[in-house]
């Protein structure tokens, strides 16, 4: 037995291993190590190409002498190559970014938001004398969230984004508040309109994503959350989302290379995005239970339906108040379990519609919202 390849993932401490029987020679990767630590990246400079350095990686090294400083350069195949100098505009904050957004603070001159600062973190793995990195599925996740917060207009229902750090990574809203999986599993259960207003808002803000060309790829209980101050739901964590007219490739094929977006410029010595869409994209097997079947098989052809087949499942989830699982086995062959629709008054029949075969699955439109009957209709 050999290992084939190793994948490490975002998720911390989690990693794919692919065994192949036969022994090959495999070129040792340690020269190409990636690491999130400046201390790692300045001391290998001469490892790893520098594209954003003063002196080019091909010619012998030159030091100013009225410098003594370093200055980090991130290697070209690591994340933080995103936020490099100069970031680019398209990633620069929106217009007027806190206009939703309640100071928590003010002082005599500033008003003081909380935030979130979200920033690549890269984790190496050594296996039989090889250096794996999980460097290009973070790349692959921060472009790809990116993506979603430059090309969607504000939301109430996704989370907003603030703008980019230069050399750190991306400033997004802070939401003070609880998971959807904590709230249906809290006690007393939810009510018939609460459920009601949760499905309401999460249609909004789906369908506004949607609107826009573009999936969320991972939908579940822990990538939704709920405000404390309003039970406002806001979408997050977009990762795996993917664009509507790209054509997708297994969660089994290989890795699409993220580092090809990037090309060099000598003359401004500054990265820039290529401007040629890249139409493969991999579709990437979500959370259970919430993954559609056919992203299960390997034969997604539309990520907006396998989107509405996640949604269906978190209203079981809504409408059981709990946390419901099934057999892989069978939610791979489309089979829907007699538990998700049995225990499920309020949106049963919608659950159906959304856990259909993919070309039968009803997408996620804003006109199916439903009427919340207030008390005084009584």
């Amino acid at each position: 037995m050999h290992i084939k390849r190793v994948t490490l993932t975002s998720k911390k401490n989690w990693w794919m291993v692919e065994m192949d029987e036969e022994e090959d020679k495999r070129p040792n990767l340690s020269a190409n190590s990636f690491s999130s630590s400046e201390e790692t990246a300045v001391s290998s400079y001469q490892a790893v190409s520098q594209p954003f350095a003063d002196v080019d990686p091909g010619s012998p090294q030159s030091v100013s002498p009225a410098s003594t400083s370093h200055v980090f350069h991130p290697p070209d195949r690591h994340p933080s190559v995103i936020f490099s100098f100069p970031t680019p505009t398209s990633y620069s904050a929106p217009p007027n970014p806190t206009a939703n957004l309640a100071p928590f603070a003010y002082g005599s001159t500033s008003e003081l938001f909380k935030c979130i600062v979200k920033k690549p973190e890269v984790v190496q793995l050594e296996i039989n004398g090889d250096m794996h990195s999980n460097a290009t599925d973070v790349t692959t996740q921060f472009l790809a969230e990116l993506r979603v917060y430059t090309t969607v207009s504000r939301h109430r229902n996704i989370v907003g984004f603030l703008g980019s750090l230069e050399g750190v990574g991306m400033v997004l809203e802070y939401v003070e508040g609880r998971t959807l999986l904590d709230v249906v599993q809290a006690r007393p259960e939810l009510t018939k309109e609460k459920k009601i207003d949760y499905h309401n808002q999460l249609i909004d803000g789906l369908a506004h994503l949607h609107s826009f060309g573009l999936s969320h790829g991972d939908l579940s209980l822990l990538n939704v959350y709920s405000t404390a101050a309003s039970d406002t739901v806001k979408i997050l964590d977009f990762g795996r989302s993917v664009a509507a007219n790209s054509f997708f490739n297994a969660p089994s094929a290989e890795p699409t290379d993220p580092f090809a977006f990037f090309t060099r410029s000598k003359s401004q010595k500054h990265h820039h995005l290529n401007p040629r869409p890249d139409k493969v994209e991999q579709i990437h097997l979500g959370t259970r239970p919430f993954t559609a079947p056919e992203i299960i098989r390997g034969e997604c052809q539309d990520a907006i339906l396998a989107d509405a087949y996640s949604f269906g499942v978190i209203l079981v989830c809504i409408d059981r108040c709990e946390l419901v699982d099934c057999d892989p086995d069978e939610q791979s062959r489309d089979i829907v379990p007699a538990h998700f629709i049995e225990g499920c008054p309020v949106f049963g029949e919608r659950i159906v519609a959304y856990l259909q075969r993919w070309d039968k699955r009803r997408r996620i439109l804003k006109e199916d919202q439903i009427a919340v009957k207030a008390w005084w209709d009584d």
